[in-house]
């Protein structure tokens, strides 16, 4: 677990734990970085080989979340840099995840309230709006917007990005059946759905190549299923993620609930991730996340993969890695005492809302 682990790129971890990226609602309404959000970063970098950041829009249409991080603008860069120097000073590896909401943005977040997405198709959830279709031209325009955030990350003294290509977003969209009705050259089977999300990659590595002058790293995080018809099958992202082999990426970090789960769609002994890592795991590095709560699961998941990612193991206990590093392990907290806001440094409203989410938080018993 404490081991060190060099990418592809060259960059060394310190250890094998990356703090997962996890919404915190705690940005400035413009995007820029907040204080509260800062102290919140603080609190939890430390014992980490890497912080992986909340996502930030890579423009204006692409906003999901009030009070989520902005790298639409260059304006934005010195609060950037202040959150890398944060994560930083506690001893870890910053990297930035870029993203877009696509049909998944509220209406009041984005220009003429008006959601995009890759085909006019809504989510299946209560309340769902239906997206407008992007043209070529907000396509090719949005691939660029993902490069020109990728050099503000770069000029923000981050260490990488990550590419938000899970969780029913934009790219996710782009490449699951049931968002992607298309007939143009981004739309059709599985390879051209992949075109979109495979563009956006290389439109970041250029930014790499242009930009920074050390060694860079660039993930690609995704979600390996869909439960609906049409939806994402796990033989599609075997498929995507021997893709992914070739773009010269540092990690394929697998969105997951459980890490242990099995698919969700088809009738396999082995889990997902087991599948996933022993397609692409020999070329691309594979980080696994999803309730791995004591120092015995952490262990018995890195038998499978090389990385593991904690995010509710890190808001219930921000020590958690400290503590298993000092030997400490039957220390750490699994249950949110709700008493502990100020000790933990959740700000509202994520304390709120991140306590209203049905099970995903174990709370203590009053």
């Amino acid at each position: 677990m404490f081991e060190t682990y060099t990418l592809p790129s060259g960059i060394e971890l310190d250890n094998r734990l990356l703090l997962a990226p996890m919404t915190n609602f705690l940005s400035e309404d413009d995007g820029r970085v907040s204080e509260k959000e800062l102290d919140y970063y603080k609190r939890r970098s430390k014992g980490l080989g890497a912080v992986i950041t909340a996502c930030a829009n890579v423009n204006a249409q692409g906003k999901g979340f009030d009070g989520e991080i902005g790298v639409d603008r260059d304006e934005l860069i010195p609060g950037l840099k202040q959150l890398a120097d944060v994560i930083h000073g506690e001893g870890a590896k910053a990297i930035l995840q870029l993203y877009h909401g696509g049909r998944m943005c509220p209406p009041h977040l984005v220009p003429d309230e008006t959601p995009v997405s890759a085909s006019a198709v809504a989510a299946e959830r209560e309340g769902a709006v239906t997206p407008r279709e992007m043209t070529d031209e907000e396509i090719v325009q949005t691939i660029e917007d993902f490069k020109q955030a990728t050099r503000r990350a770069i000029e923000a003294d981050f260490d990488g990005v990550e590419i938000h290509g899970a969780n029913t977003y934009l790219l996710q969209q782009f490449f699951s059946p049931h968002s992607n009705r298309r007939t143009d050259r981004w739309g059709g089977d599985v390879f051209e759905r992949m075109r979109f999300p495979l563009a956006v990659v290389d439109a970041m590595k250029e930014a790499v190549g242009e930009h920074a002058s050390s060694p860079f790293i660039t993930g690609y995080r995704l979600s390996p299923e869909e439960p609906h018809t049409p939806g994402i099958s796990l033989e599609e992202t075997l498929e995507f993620s021997k893709e992914l082999t070739g773009k010269d990426l540092d990690y394929l970090h697998i969105s997951l609930r459980s890490f242990h789960q099995s698919s969700i769609r088809e009738e396999r002994d082995d889990s997902v991730i087991s599948q996933i890592q022993g397609e692409v795991g020999d070329r691309l590095p594979v980080i696994g996340v999803g309730s791995l709560m004591t120092e015995k699961d952490v262990k018995q998941a890195l038998e499978t993969v090389p990385l593991i990612a904690l995010g509710r193991e890190m808001l219930i206990d921000p020590d958690w890695a400290v503590k298993v590093k000092e030997g400490q392990s039957d220390q750490i907290t699994t249950e949110m005492d709700l008493e502990s806001q100020e000790e933990v440094v959740i700000p509202e409203p994520m304390w709120t809302k991140v306590l209203s989410i049905p099970g995903w938080i174990p709370q203590r018993k009053k």
